[in-house]
Parts: C-alpha cells; structure tokens; sequence
C-alpha cells in the first residue's frame, strides 16, 4: 500500500483485504456483499435485444408520427425483452441480461458504426466490453443494415459545414472525432436528465394515462393541430403508461412462478411481496416505501429502454421523494433503518449492473471508466426555501459509506443553512476516500437561475443531473447538446497564425497574424480572443443544427409523459420548438480553462512585462517541444499560475471567462436557444490534450489539459482554500451566462484525519458555501495508492477515485487518466 504515513478508510480496507481479511461491512449487510460477489471485478457484457426489438418496431412504423413510433416500440420491448427476479434481489427491473454487468444497444445513435465497432469493444484499453459471435452477427445483419442513412450521426454529419466539419471529425464519415470544436450530440439522443419521479409515485401510470384518455377525448376533430399534433402525442402518452404497466406485471408473474417452486420459505415471501410490488406499482400510487423504491427504479429503469440519455437519467431528490413513505412506515412500525438500507442496497445493485454503454470513439474518449451520472441528490432546500434534511438524507450517506461500489452517484445540496450535524455526516463520507458525494451551492444556482428566469419554487426543488448540472423537471425543457471547445487549440491558433502543429499547415483558425509581430500584450489578447470568438460561432452554430435535426430523430414519450409543461402543449420534450412556460438552458464546454489561463499568463508576464522570454525563442521551444530547453521550461512554469489566489493569474482567467460570456450574450439570442458557458470537462481534457501541442506553460506536446475549472495538474500549491478563491476570482459575477464549473481537489488522508480533520474538512465546504461556488468534489487518497494500483491491477481491483462528476473503478481507466489523476496535487493541509 507504500509508506503513506495515513491513509483513507478505502485504502485501509484495501490493505484488509489484500492481507486476506473481510469487509467488516459484510456482516451487516449480506445481500448487498452477496450479491455483489456475483459480478464484482466482471467485464461487461452488451445484451442485444433493446436494439433489436427497437428495430423491429422502427421498421414496421415508417411514416407514422416520431413520438407515436417511439412508443410503439416501447410497448414492443415491454411486450418481449427477457425480464428477470433475480436470485436474492428485493428490487426488479433490468434492461437487459442477467449476466451481472451489461450495456444495451442504441441503434438509433450508432446504427451506422455499430457492426464495425462491436467487434473491438473487448479490446480497447479503457472500460472494454464482452459481446458474443451470435450478438455481433445479430447487430450486423438484422440491427445495422436498417439504420445506415436513418441515424441523427450521419444527418449532422451530412448537414456540418465544411469548415466546421473539419473542427469536428477527421474523417469525411465522421467516425473519429477532432478535437478542436466536437459535437457531442451524436453521443446521445438527450442531454442529462431527471424525470418528475413524484408523478409515478403519487398518482401512478394509470392516473398519468387517464389524464391523456381525457385529454385525447377533449380534442376537437375538426383542429388540424389537434389532429396532427396532439393527437399522435397524447396516444403515444397512453400506449407507453401501458408499456410500463405492463413490464411491470411481467416481472409480477415470473416473481409468483418463482414463489411457487422456492423451497426457502424466506426467500418464498420475499419473491410473493416482490409480485405483490410489482402488481401495485408503477401502476398505482405507491403505498409505503419499498413500493416507493420499486416504482422509482421501474421509472428509471424504463427510461434507459426509452433512450440514451447523457450518460443515464439521474434519481432526483430522493430523500425528499421517499421521505413521507419512510416516516409513515416507520410511524406504524412497517420498516426499521436497518430494512430500508437492505432496499437501497438492492437499488444501488441494480444502478451498478447498469453500464451507459457507448460505441463512439469520440464518447469513449471522453468519459471513461463506464462513466454514470444516475445522481442521487440530498439535502438542500425546500420549495420555500426551508432546510430540507430529513432522516433520509443521512440514512442515505450512512449507505453510501458503507458500500463498496460507486454506484450511485451521489449529489449533495449545500446552502448557507445547512446544518452542522449534516456538514459533519457529508465530511465523514468523503473521508471513506471514494470520491463521493460532490457538492453543489445552493448560493450560487439558485441565484443565479433566478436571474435566467427559473420560478423560485422550481429552483429551490432542483435536482442534480449529469457530471454537475441541476435540472428542474417540470420548468427545462431543452435536451439538446452543445460542443466542447478546446481552449488550448485556440491559443495554439493564436500563436500559429491559425494553424496547429498537430495538423501542419492546414488551416483550422482565423489568420491573426504572426506573433512575432504583435506590438503588445493587447494585440496578442486581440488576436486570442478572435480565435475565441470563431471557435464559438462554430459551436453556436452546430447546436443550432443539432437542435433542429433531433426533432427529426429522436422523441421522449415517456419523459414527455411525466413533464407538465410537455403534457399541456401536446408537445415532445425532444421538440425543437419552444414549449410554452419552458426554460431552454444550453451551453457550451470550455476545456482546459486553467491550462490557458497559465499559458497566457506566461506570454504576458515573462514576453511582454518582464522581457525575459522573446517570442520567436518561444516558438522554437513550442516547435522543439522543449527539447535542449529545459530551463525554458522551468523559467515558464514559474510564472503566476491559477489556483493559488495570484491576483494575476486569476486576473487573465476572468478576462477569459467574461470574452466567452459576452459572446453569448452577444449572438445566442439568434440561434433561438440560450448557450452560456460550461467548464466540465469530464475526461475529455485527455483526448484534447492529444490534439495540442507545446504550450507556453510549460506543458508538452499532447499531454492532458486541466480537467473542467480546476487549476493545472500540480499547479496549484498554496492549499486547497486558495484554488477556491482562484475559482472565485475568475468569475464575472456581473454575468448570466454562465453554467456549471466542475472543480476537482484531492486531498492528503492526512490533512483531514480524526475530529479536528473533519471540522476542518466542514470549514473548508462552508467557505465553498460563502464564495457561491457551483460545484467541487474530493478525492481523498494518496498517491503512492495509485501508483501501487498501476503496478499491481489485480490487487487493487476495488480501487474507487473521483473522474469528473463521477466515481470510478482506477484500474478501468486508461493509463493517461491514470497518470492524470496521480498528477493532480495532493493537499497536505487544509
């Protein structure tokens, strides 16, 4: 385990059971261990039967109504997939085999790559995946060969122009990405999202369906709009109410077939209330808790059949959701804590059997380790703005740090009220070393969403979604996904008059002129913030494209079912026009925002201040990569970098961050849909590192940029308070346009050990509370643990750190994100 003098609780257990101990956890907590045994340490397998009953239905339905036809074929999947009970489960549901892990097709996204693509899957180094000979032949001839031509992927990128279509792929199929301007629309068919959980739970499939049964009886047969349009919506409304139900039922009846042969009479009742759950709910409103559990996870569960989301639909405010039926439960005597962490610990196993699976290179790059973002979000406020902590909020903490997955991910909502005891629970959890939970500020986004227009009622009830977006699930509306600009291409634009050393002398920018020739400091900002503003109009101008060709290919029945605003206009979520009441909130991704900001702030101090570097000696070292220039590199290293609360260094990253937000406030207006700002970056800083070459940071060829808005790789030096205010310095307060920054910090066991550890870890968050951050996260870990895991895999296998919005499996990731994650500083104290 190396020399570290203390160690995370994580690291302490790996050090147990690498001596041959046990989870001490797994007395308490049997099933979840047991089951768990059965797929731990498993490479995931791809079950193809969504993709083909999706296709089978698809190519049936041709010219009828997109909604009308997604929900045909989810009756169809409903109707036919493979449904299981599974030894010692207490929560049903699964989307596809019950071979431990696995992943289901989307031929919708990928038809077009897939049969190429699935044969390469077990061999590619970051989170491979298993698909037997008869699957492949399944999706290359009865799958694939009907979407080549139909596929959102090969509409966009027929539709990209030339010049930014060489930003986004390398190829005239558009099968590789390019990181430079990337569309990640083709990834998915909707951003991240959070279904309105408390529907299902309060009112049930059949009150959602009779709704649409009144609705469709009201519509006048004389309105071509009532004909054309809400009619089509509201019948494909009703026939997935009943494709839930009737899924539902099915697992219902295996579960008493099963009850009839068990000779366990333990097991025998648990598999009769199983069918008793699965009878009443999603059907009908749920009556206690565990049928509260069972109705959310079918909800959830469906969704992933429905579609593929930004990498998974997330769970809500679940202690809020599940709050009256636990307290009505434990009112009566019906449950103990022990009993409702027994039902977590089976949700929690199925969300982790789950993998988001991606056949995209592009994806796969850019969200490693099987990435997932099924946020469960505690804490925060209520809709009056009240503290909302229940005794759920921390039974759920309680489950998470006892678990040895990191499955869910786990959100937690902090304000400037939040009490103490739950700040001390939530220190305590990141402490166990997992990565979980992160934090998001309810101090600055409810703020600030307010100022977008958010109705203050559906703020204070947001839910995390995704890496670290909120989500209100009956106000947002819009599901289309913006780009990823990568900001060291711009500078390396800026500083190669257009032109990347990694794509010779094509050019890709605008020609700003050689740097050479820059009289000053502001002609080469100039000439940086042009590069800027042109790779944006380019991501402005691909979301454009892609909002408007989603509504040709993708629709949402069931998300459209359980939304307000979708249900009173008669409109698709996936629609591309506007949804009366509706917020769009877009945006667009800067990647390696510290990365630039230390390389500008090298040009400027060490150029053109101080004189101690000219810039044609700095070309040759950019060309050179450094090489025989190594004191160079050092003098360039040692100018003022971001994350150490230099007023110089952050100076340049507000310079930065409010050019970006003025040309969204300039232009997005045009393209009907709001875009701001987003730094998040989850793993693509590595892919976008290897489009980049030298930097004036110092950084080499290829290497990662910084990861979402946290400082560069090792940069950051002066402790972690410092980087917040680094993060705090650079934003333009005066500004709307802005979304989500992810901020990552990693922490020495040490800095944070024992009671005063924890109180410090607790002041630590407040400050977060008090400078109105978005989001940040803790890995506590360190670094001799990671190495050791690089050079012993197998003995490491349960290793979990924190990516990027969500935890991961270390030995699943590629060696670049590895070493990535090992070269972020570690803080000795606090």
């Amino acid at each position: 385990m190396g020399e570290a003098c203390c160690c995370s609780d994580q690291e302490l257990l790996l050090r147990e059971l690498a001596g041959g101990g046990d989870n001490p956890h797994r007395k308490e907590h049997p099933r979840l261990f047991a089951i768990l045994d059965t797929f731990d340490g498993m490479t995931p397998v791809i079950d193809v039967q969504r993709g083909r009953l999706f296709t089978e239905s698809m190519r049936r339905t041709e010219g009828q109504p997109l909604v009308l036809r997604w929900a045909k074929a989810l009756k169809h999947i409903a109707e036919h997939i493979t449904v299981y009970v599974e030894p010692m489960q207490l929560v049903v549901g699964r989307c596809g085999t019950d071979a431990g892990r696995y992943g289901i097709l989307y031929p919708e996204l990928n038809g077009d790559f897939m049969d190429e693509s699935l044969r390469s899957l077990a061999h590619r180094e970051a989170s491979p995946l298993n698909v037997s000979e008869e699957d492949v032949r399944i999706a290359a001839e009865e799958i694939a060969p009907y979407w080549k031509g139909r596929t959102f992927h090969e509409a966009l990128n027929r539709s990209l122009p030339p010049e930014a279509h060489r930003l986004a792929y390398n190829d005239e199929k558009g099968y590789s990405t390019r990181f430079v301007v990337s569309e990640t629309a083709s990834y998915r068919s909707s951003l991240q999202w959070v279904p309105d959980y408390a529907k299902v739970l309060g009112r049930g499939f059949s009150g959602i369906r009779e709704e649409a049964e009144a609705r469709l009886a009201a519509l006048n047969p004389l309105s071509p709009v009532d004909r054309l349009r809400r009619k089509p919506f509201l019948e494909a409304v009703i026939l997935t109410c009943e494709a839930v139900v009737l899924w539902a039922r099915r697992h219902a009846e295996l579960a008493r077939r099963k009850a009839e042969i068990e000779r366990d009479p333990v097991r025998r009742a648990e598999l009769a209330l199983i069918a008793e759950n699965c009878e009443r709910v999603p059907e009908f409103p749920a009556r206690n808790f565990y049928e509260a559990v069972q109705a959310h996870w079918f909800t959830q569960a469906f969704s992933r059949l429905e579609q593929r989301t930004g990498s998974i639909v997330s769970n809500g405010r679940m202690d809020q959701l599940l709050w009256p039926y636990y307290r009505k439960d434990r009112e009566e005597g019906r449950i103990t804590p022990a009993r409702a962490l027994e039902i977590f610990d089976c949700l929690w196993l199925q969300m982790a059997q789950f993998t988001d699976l991606t056949l995209s290179s592009g994806a796969m790059a850019t969200k490693e380790g099987y990435a997932h973002w099924e946020a469960v979000t505690i804490g925060g406020q209520t809709r009056e703005g009240f503290d909302a902590t229940n005794e759920l909020s921390y039974l759920i903490l309680e489950s998470r740090r006892v678990s040895p997955m990191p499955y869910p991910d786990l959100a937690v909502r902090i304000h400037a009220r939040s009490p103490q005891r739950f700040l001390w629970e939530v220190a305590e959890t990141i402490k166990v070393g997992q990565g979980y939970p992160k934090l998001f500020n309810d101090e600055e986004i409810i703020p600030l969403h307010l100022a977008k227009g958010a109705p203050e009622k559906d703020i204070f009830d947001y839910s995390a979604s995704g890496c670290a977006e909120i989500r209100m699930p009956n106000r947002d509306t819009l599901t289309s996904a913006g780009c990823q600009v990568n900001l060291g291409a711009v500078l390396e634009m800026t500083l190669r008059n257009g032109r990347m050393k990694k794509h010779g002398s094509e050019l890709l920018g605008l020609e700003t002129g050689d740097p050479r020739m820059f009289s000053d400091w502001e002609a080469f900002w100039s000439a940086f913030v042009a590069q800027l503003n042109n790779c944006l109009s380019f991501a402005f101008a691909d979301t454009m494209l892609v909002h408007r060709l989603r509504a040709e290919h993708f629709a949402t029945p069931l998300s459209s079912a359980l939304h307000d605003l979708c249900m009173a206009s008669c409109r698709d979520l996936h629609t591309s026009e506007k949804i009366e009441g509706g917020l769009d909130l877009g945006f667009n991704d800067l990647i390696g925002f510290a990365t630039v900001v230390d390389a500008l702030a090298a040009v400027k101090k060490l150029v053109y201040e101080d004189g101690k570097v000219g810039m044609d000696e700095l070309m040759q070292a950019l060309d050179s990569n450094f090489e025989g220039m190594e004191a160079l590199r050092r003098l360039l290293e040692s100018a003022p970098r971001f994350g150490n609360g230099d007023p110089y260094a952050d100076e340049i990253g507000r310079r930065l961050d409010r050019a970006a937000q003025e040309y969204c406030r300039t232009w997005a207006g045009e393209t009907g849909i709001r875009q701001d700002i987003r730094t998040v970056s989850v793993t693509a800083n590595v892919p976008h590192g290897k489009e980049v070459g030298a930097l004036p940071n110092g950084r080499r060829d290829w290497m990662p940029l910084s990861d979402g808005s946290s400082p560069v790789q090792g940069a950051d030096m002066k402790g972690p308070t410092a980087s917040l205010m680094s993060s705090y310095a650079s934003k333009n307060r005066d500004y709307n346009e802005r979304a989500a920054r992810l901020l990552n910090l990693k922490l020495s066991p040490s800095c944070i050990a024992g009671e005063e550890g924890t109180a410090n870890l607790v002041g630590l968050i407040r400050t977060f509370c008090d400078l109105r951050l978005w989001h940040v996260q803790f890995n506590v870990i360190n670094r001799e643990t990671m190495l050791a895991a690089q050079e012993d895999p197998r003995k490491y296998r349960g290793l979990i750190v924190r990516i990027a919005g969500y935890s991961a499996y270390f030995t699943e990731l590629s060696r670049d994100l590895q070493d990535d994650l090992i070269a972020r500083t570690e803080h000795s104290r606090i």
